[in-house]
Formats: structure tokens, C-alpha cells, sequence
């Protein structure tokens, strides 16, 4: 297991895993794969990633509710369509877009209106 900080370079001098985009994101972004089981610590709160999170997938930077807006780049990018707590996955299981319907796993026909 390895623990390290949301910033670019941990306190061990360790390149982390995650960044953080724009201080009012609500997920942080994975530079690298991350393994079920790593600490890393998130806003001064330690956490142990619960699933392998691919590279350039996103982690809950803090608790997020179903229907609450994603942030990346300070600019909305979805909706949580699921709950998640703090380190947990955050993709399009549990979120989608509220601009681009082809980005969404529902769409079912490529005629069929999202809106």
C-alpha cells in the first residue's frame, strides 16, 4: 500500500498518483493506475481506495449526492446519478453529462433525443 498527498508531490517526494485540476473541483484525477487498497490522503483526510481506478479516471475529492454537479476545471462537467463518498470511482456509472448525450451509457438509439 502506498500513501500519498492530493498534491502534485507528496511530503516523501513522491510523485502522487492524483491531481487536483482547480481547487474548486469536487473529484481529483488519477495520473496513474491506483490499486484497491493504496492510502492516499485527500484534503488532509487519509482514505484507502476501495476498487483499481484506471489512469485519467476521477475520485471523489468529498462525499457527492445524486443529482450534485461534477467539477472539473472549476466548469461542470455531470451529474452524479449515484451517491459516493470521499476516494470512490467516479465515472459514467455513477455520473453522466448533462451536455453531450452520446457520453452517456443510456442512450439507447442514435436517433433517440436525450434532452
Amino acid at each position: 500500500m502506498t500513501q500519498t498527498e492530493v498534491s502534485a508531490v507528496s511530503c516523501m517526494g513522491a510523485v502522487s498518483p492524483i491531481i487536483l485540476l482547480h481547487p474548486g473541483d469536487n473529484i481529483v484525477v488519477c495520473v496513474k493506475q491506483i490499486s484497491a487498497g493504496d492510502e492516499l490522503i485527500i484534503d488532509g483526510e487519509k482514505i484507502r481506495v476501495p476498487i483499481d481506478i484506471a489512469l485519467g479516471h476521477k475520485m471523489a475529492r468529498r462525499t457527492l449526492a445524486i443529482g450534485e454537479k461534477v467539477y472539473r476545471y472549476g466548469a461542470p462537467i455531470g451529474s452524479m446519478t449515484a451517491p459516493v463518498t470521499k476516494g470512490e470511482h467516479v465515472h459514467m456509472h455513477n455520473m453522466k453529462s448533462d451536455y453531450i448525450p452520446s457520453h452517456t451509457r443510456s442512450r439507447q438509439h442514435k436517433d433517440r433525443s436525450e434532452s
